[in-house]
């Protein structure tokens, strides 16, 4: 194990350059520098050994030259960013202490890192459970789950919920807030060893695979006879135009993402927004930023449930650094079952 003070190689995954259509493996490389394992005199800075790295599929935004405000594209040449989990190893800043366990924004992808974004740092207080659930479940998709289904759905008791994308980080766990909640649930996923995990493992009521769905019309409406009053949506296109038809009056849909447009040249239109009027539907656009401030309450929520065995969450674990391009390329491709993480070091 290396020591603080010294100079130490430093593996990193570098983004390459800006991307069009879907990422591919060669979009990014793994390559080798070295970093001295102290904070500089006088600096705040900290000093982090990284453990777990989230690949969620926003990392596609920032993977093109033009971005929403309030995101930041990547750099080509330096290294890929996004939620992580990693041990303090040295610290400048009086809010951190050596041996502190963090999650957070602005990971690097590289073995270690010296930051001084440390407002964009939480410190991990619960131990009692695996450590990469900060990068899913007690992260940055705990919240946006816990936050869209319970704040922007307003829910009610019995309601009929429908969750697209239902297997990923942030779908397990809003169908199974939903049915503990009291709603009947759905999901969608894309193979049939998806929708067995929903069914069996997350217990959904119910639960279909698109790719054997030639109208998702119809499906929606076998599924859903009574119309859906609950849409949490991750996907867009035609999933979404197929859900317009079959909402019930005054149906909430909480836009989530919209994994489906991600890598398209043009994006695809939605053609039945006219119901947006006939049923009074209401639509809500939101992202984790808005709701960082329930974290607190998520964690007073989740941490019971996880030890009661009334909340489960699936995670697709990639090992090594050097397995980060794939893992995250998969997520497009539909490889990974559950919440996908890097591994690069275990402590």
């Amino acid at each position: 194990m290396a020591n603080v003070g010294e100079e130490v190689s430093n593996k990193q995954v570098i983004f390459k350059d800006y991307v069009t259509g879907f990422p591919k493996e060669s979009d990014m490389y793994v390559t080798t520098s070295t970093i001295k394992l102290k904070v500089p005199e006088g600096s705040n800075a900290v000093l982090l050994k990284n453990l777990y790295l989230s690949c969620d599929p926003v990392m596609r935004i920032l993977m093109q030259p033009v971005v929403p405000s309030d995101f930041s594209s990547y750099t080509p040449g330096s290294p890929l960013n996004g939620y992580g989990v990693a041990k303090v190893l040295d610290s400048g800043h009086p809010d951190f202490k050596v041996g502190d366990l963090v999650w957070g924004a602005n990971t690097r992808w590289e073995e270690y890192s010296l930051t001084t974004a440390t407002e964009r740092l939480k410190k991990i207080k619960h131990t009692d459970v695996p450590l990469s659930y900060y990068t899913g479940l007690l992260g940055m998709p705990g919240v946006t789950a816990y936050a869209g289904f319970h704040e922007v759905c307003s829910p009610k008791k019995g309601e009929y919920v429908f969750v697209s994308a239902a297997s990923g980080a942030i779908g397990q766990l809003v169908g199974q807030f939903a049915k503990l909640f009291g709603c009947y649930v759905v999901g969608s996923a894309g193979s049939k060893e998806k929708v067995d995990l929903l069914k069996n493992k997350f217990g959904f009521d119910d639960a279909f695979n698109y790719n054997e769905e030639h109208d998702l019309d119809a499906a929606l409406k076998r599924y859903f006879p009574e119309g859906i009053d609950i849409y949490f949506e991750n996907v867009g296109g035609k999933m979404l135009d197929a859900v317009l038809l079959n909402m019930r009056t005054h149906g909430r849909v909480a836009v989530c993402g919209m994994i489906s447009q991600y890598n398209l040249d043009q994006t695809e239109g939605v053609k039945n927004l006219m119901h947006l009027i006939f049923k009074r539907i209401h639509v809500t656009g939101f992202a984790f930023l808005d709701y960082q401030y329930l974290y607190p309450k998520l964690l007073d929520t989740v941490l019971p449930y996880i030890k009661e065995g009334k909340i489960v969450y699936v995670e697709d674990i990639a090992e090594g650094l050097e397995s980060g391009p794939a893992a995250l390329v998969g997520l497009f491709k539909g490889r990974n079952k559950g919440k996908q993480v890097v591994v690069v070091a275990r402590e």
